[in-house]
Parts: structure tokens; sequence; C-alpha cells
């Protein structure tokens, strides 16, 4: 038998009928059910619709029709029932609300299941009870305000039907499927900048009528309460996010206050230390009372604020960028003449080295050393304190300085510990390595002298043992050395064969330390000189008088350092060597004779050379070592990458050498210039701000 064709409006009014039933039945309107024969009628009527042939199949029609009835009677109904009720008398109605909607949704699925089964998967359309959910979203804003309204109550310490704001957000997360669409977009979002709001105004009224202390105890309490919030409630995902938003809200302006009342303070205690500088007539540049003063204050002034961090529950990393800030002017100097990183290399000297100024108790160094590694894991610019704390090392333990080498072990320790145990401190606990090397081979040395007669080298002598590489780069000394010390290289030489048949020695003869006996006519001095000075002055055992052009033939060194040992012979604190003419220069026409007349009132003199380093040599060093450092990190990103933008390569760039230092942006784009022209990177021929790597 041939079905009759139904057209548009006799159907769509028939399915209207019906619908409308079902909705007084679902809100308890009715008194007669929608049965089974309502269920059948809406189902057919819906169904012969779909299937009859165009142009009078109505599939698309119905859709759109099914999605408008149920927006229709949220808007005529749902919205107003909400309008009637405050706070939570909105969230409870909202909660029925959700319930009918559902057996509303689930039953108009069933009856329009046709367009489930066929028409919209072959459209790749939204499912009809994702549509029918999605439709009661329009009621989540007046649900919003009121959960709000709800949770600052809590935070103000009322208390509230956690039970019933527990029910709403499960509500809105099942609304939003599995994407949790619905939460993040209508709660989440909205929760963390009204969050944001509400704290913003907590933080301006306490900072200025709480302490320090209260502040930190009111903060930590908050936290406390939104981690409570997010586990009775809200989405676990959200605790993150909310914790997040709270410390920024909260710690930001303390960190602000607390950096501004720290830099008072370091800039007090630095224009201190200018003011003493200018105003001592003696100052020459060198670390001296002020200097020292100055790092013993700002390392208390460093360590009392970071216990008052330490002490509260909150370790947050706003607080310590805060302290890392406040000490910048320490750092970036110049001090008292001097970088605040050089500054602090030489306290540590000055503790470590067995003819330091300050003589504390061992437990005393300890903890000052204790201090020195926390100021240093502060800095921005750790790798230039790292050059100057190297440059001040080698002299300790070269010439046997170091008061104490296990102690020297421990601070290294602690750096690494500090520090992350990055390459900046690896070397330098190699180098401390390799002096406990050749304490342990002084007695192997002895008993290889003692096993072997017919080595004699004359006189005691040690020998220090450097690694190639880990320890500064020095320049090699063509010296012509007097036969003493030839016997004793030779000496040395056989038996590390022994020790290490695959190395070889390189000897430097401008870190060699002399005891020599001079006989002068008062009385017999022993004078501490270098391996340079020694054979100068042995020269002086067989002529009484030689010109700068014999010295400079029979030592075979060249002027430079000709002149520096010279100059400290005779033109230093103690003139060893009389000089012709008698002036403060060195020169080629100079002629030298042995001071016998010389006296002292010590039995030993050690007798310095010039510094062996300057400010500005570190500095160029370690900008150096930054260059290759910013090479390495742009290129192991750019392999990594592949294709990245100029400022996400920036951000990248940073984070990774924020361990050692902060690159400057100029410096960042010379570097990323340097690799392009090196042919690491290119350029994107469209987009200039993006970078190739090149393979």
């Amino acid at each position: 038998m041939k079905r009759s064709l139904i057209e548009w409006d006799e159907g769509w009014n028939s399915i209207q009928e019906r619908t409308n039933k079902l909705n007084r039945v679902i809100e308890g309107l009715s008194e007669n059910p929608f049965d089974a024969e309502d269920f059948m009628m809406l189902y057919t009527t819906i169904y012969d619709m779909c299937t009859q042939t165009p142009p009078h199949d109505y599939c698309q029609q119905l859709y759109d029709k099914y999605k408008e009835t149920i927006e229709q009677h949220i808007t005529s109904k749902g919205l107003p029932s909400l309008a009637e009720k405050h706070e939570e008398f909105i969230l409870q109605e909202f909660v029925k609300s959700w319930e009918r909607h559902k057996v509303r949704v689930r039953r108009m699925s069933h009856c329009f299941f046709f367009l489930a089964r066929h028409f919209i998967p072959s459209r790749s359309l939204t499912n009809l009870e994702e549509v029918g959910l999605n439709c009661f979203r329009e009621l989540n804003l007046r649900a919003r305000v009121a959960a709000f309204g709800l949770i600052d109550r809590e935070r103000e310490g009322e208390r509230i039907d956690r039970g019933l704001l527990k029910n709403v957000m499960d509500i809105i997360v099942e609304m939003g499927t599995e994407k949790m669409d619905a939460y993040k977009e209508d709660i989440e979002a909205h929760l963390l900048k009204s969050t944001g709001e509400y704290y913003s105004r907590k933080a301006s009224s306490w900072i200025a009528e709480e302490s320090y202390m209260d502040y930190m105890v009111k903060a930590e309490l908050c936290l406390r309460r939104e981690r409570n919030i997010v586990s009775h409630y809200l989405h676990s995902s959200s605790e993150k996010k909310l914790v997040e938003k709270v410390e920024h809200e909260l710690f930001e302006p303390l960190a602000n206050a607390f950096k501004q009342k720290v830099s008072l303070e370091v800039k007090a205690l630095v224009q201190q230390a200018k003011d003493d500088a200018s105003s001592n007539q003696d100052f020459n540049g060198a670390y001296g009372m002020q200097e020292h003063v100055l790092v013993r204050n700002i390392l208390e002034l460093h360590t009392k604020y970071l216990a008052f961090f330490n002490d509260c529950l909150i370790k947050n990393y706003i607080f310590h960028r805060a302290l890392s800030d406040a000490f910048d002017l320490f750092w970036n100097g110049p001090v008292a003449g001097s970088l605040g990183a050089e500054l602090l290399a030489a306290f540590c000297d000055n503790l470590l080295k067995n003819d330091g100024n300050e003589k504390l108790s061992d437990e005393a160094t300890e903890d000052t050393l204790e201090k020195v590694a926390n100021l240093v894991s502060y800095m921005r610019s750790m790798d230039l304190f790292i050059e100057f704390y190297k440059k001040r090392l080698v002299p300790r333990l070269l010439f046997d300085r170091s008061s104490n080498l296990e102690r020297e072990k421990s601070f290294v320790t602690n750096l690494k510990r500090k520090l992350g145990g990055t390459f900046l401190t690896s070397r330098i606990d190699k180098m401390v390595e390799d002096m406990t090397w050749t304490g342990d081979n002084k007695t192997s040395f002895a008993e290889y002298l003692h096993s072997n007669p017919n080595v004699n080298p004359g006189m005691d002598f040690t020998v220090t043992v450097l690694t190639t590489g880990l320890w500064p780069s020095y320049k090699p000394f063509n010296l012509n050395l007097p036969a003493e010390m030839k016997n004793c290289i030779e000496a040395f030489e056989g038996f590390y064969e022994t020790k290490k048949k695959s190395r070889k020695l390189n000897w430097i003869n401008s870190l060699g330390t002399c005891y020599i006996n001079s006989n002068f006519e008062s009385k017999t001095i022993e004078l501490v000189v270098s391996s340079c000075q020694a054979a100068l002055l042995l020269l002086f055992s067989d002529a009484d008088r030689l010109s700068y052009s014999e010295i400079f033939t029979q030592l075979n060194l060249d002027h430079d350092d000709l002149v520096r040992t010279l100059y400290s012979l005779s033109c230093g604190k103690y003139k060893i060597l009389l000089k012709e003419p008698n002036t403060k220069n060195i020169s080629p026409n100079d002629s030298f004779e042995f001071n016998s007349k010389f006296t002292g009132r010590m039995k030993r003199i050690k007798i310095p050379l010039l510094p062996l380093y300057e400010t500005k040599e570190v500095i160029k060093e370690v900008e150096k070592d930054r260059q290759y450092a910013i090479d390495a990190a742009i290129t192991r990103i750019m392999k990594k990458q592949k294709v990245l933008d100029l400022q996400q390569l920036f951000v990248e760039c940073v984070e990774k050498l924020a361990h050692i230092f902060k690159p400057d942006i100029k410096t960042l784009k010379k570097r990323i210039e340097n690799l392009i022209d090196r042919d690491y990177l290119e350029r994107d021929k469209e987009n200039h701000n993006i970078f190739k790597y090149l393979v």
C-alpha cells in the first residue's frame, strides 16, 4: 500500500503537539502519561518525513527543529525559573533543571532515532544527545554567577553547601563531554579571572596594613583554602592553574615591595663602601678592609632575608627572583673599584688561604663559606664569579697557600650542590683532585729516589702535575734553566714514566717556586722566588755585574717576561739587584749587579711578581666562554626543533643558559648571525624572523 505524502506543516504540527505533551509530562504538569502509543506516533511521523522522496525528505529541517525545540523550552521555561531564585536556590533549581533536561534529551533522541542512525553519520553532524546537552549551556551564566558568589563567601569564612556546588560543577563537566569544553570555557576561565580580581584587592589591602610575616601567614592560609576548594567541588585539573593565579596575585606585590626594601639596604651598603674608598687616600684598588666589610655585610643581609623565606611554609620562585634582583647593584658594580663577583672571590680567597687577614674558627669559616655558596646561587652571572674564584684558587693550590685542602674540597662540593653540578664547578673540582694526586705521590717519588741511588737530583724539590685543559692556560717560557734545575726535571720524568707511560709532561716554568739561601754582608736570608727569578739570581753566582743584553742571552726569555722579572728584583719593595741608571723603568741599556748590602728584618722574604691577571682580562675570557656557550645552546635547540621563530629561540636560549648567566638580546642576535655565516642556520626566505637548522 502506498504511503500518503506528509507535507512539512502538517508533519511538524503533529510532532510539535506530541513533544509539547512530552515536556509537560517531564515537568510534572500533565495528568496523562506519554505512553507507547504517543512514542510510536511521534517516531513514525519523523521516520516517514525522513524517508519520503526528494524534495519531500525533511531530514535537515527536522535536525534543525530538534535543536530549536530544546532551545525554545530552555528560553521559555529554564531561564525564567532561575531568574526567580537567588544564590543557593538558583543552584538548586539548576540541578533540578539539568535532571529534567537529561530525561528530555534522552527521550527525544529516541524519537528522532532515524536521524541519529542514518542522516547524522552521513553528514558528519553533531549527534542529537550532544546537541541537546549543549543547549543547556545557556543556563551556565546564571549558575556561574551564583556559584562564584558562594565561593567568595567561603573565602570570607562563611559555611556554604559544598555538596550543592560539587553537583553544579559535575553537571558542567558532564555537559562538555570528554573535552570538558563547558567547564573550561564557562567556569574555569571566568573563575581564574574572578579569583585574580579577588586576591588583587586583598593584596592591595594587606600590603598597606600587614607586616611581611603576617602577610605570608595570610597568604599560606589562602593557598590552603584554594586547594580545599578544588578538592571539595572543582575539577582536579583546575588546582594548578588556580594556585598559580593566587600565588601571582598575592606574591608579586609582596615580592616587589620586598625587592625595593632590600635594594635600598644594598644600595646603602654599596654607597658606604664607595665613600670609604674615596676617603681612603691610600686606596689603590686592591682588596682591602672596606671591601671585606662590604662583602661581610652583603652576606649577612642576604642570609637574613633568605632565612625569612626559608622559615615560611611557602617556597615560591617569585621571592627568590626578587631576592636575586635586589642584589643586582652589588653584582653589576663597580663597587669600590671592582665587580661584586671579584670582591666575593677575593673574600673567599681571604678565608681559604693560610695567610688571610681574617682568622676564624673552623666552624665559623664553614658557616661563612655556606653563606657565600648561598649568595652565589642567586647570582645572574655565576660564570664570572667562578672565573675570578679560579684565578684566586690557582696560587692557593700551586704555591701551597691554602689553609686546608679538605676545606677547599668541601666548598667546591657545596658550590656544585647549589649550582646543580654544572661544568662551571667541574673544572675547579678536578683542579683540587690534581693537588690530592700530587700529595699522594710525594711518598711514591721519595721511595723511587731511595730505590734508585744513581738518580740524584741534588736538592729537595716537589712537582705538581696539572691536567691540561682544567687549569688556566699559561704562556710557555723558553727559559734556559740552571743545571741544578735540569737534574731535578730529569729525575722526576724518570719517575713519572713508571706511573703514566702514555702521558707527556710539559713544564710550566712560570709557576715554579724556589727557596734560595742568599749570603748578604749582614746575614743570610732565604728568598722565596719564582723559577725565572731564581734562574736570573743564579747568574750572579759567577758574575758581579751583568748587562740587560747578557741576561737576555743567557736566560732566553722574551723582552716582556724579562722586564717583569728584572722589575720585581730591582724596582720593587725588595731591591735584591741594583740597577744602573736608578730609574723605575727597565730598558735594554740598563746594567745590574747583586746588592750585597741588602738587609731585612725577616729571615725569609718572598719576592712578588707583578699580578698575572687583570679584571679586564678575566671579563674578556668570560665573554669568550659565553660566546661558545650561546653557540652550543642555539645549535642544540635548533637541532631539536629544526625550524623556530626568533622570539621563541630567544626564550629557549635564555632558559637553557639561566643556570650559568643571563644572555642579553644583543649578544644572542650577534651569535645567531655568526652561526648563519658559518652555515649552521639559515633564514626563511619569506619570513626573516624564522630560522632553519642546516644539517
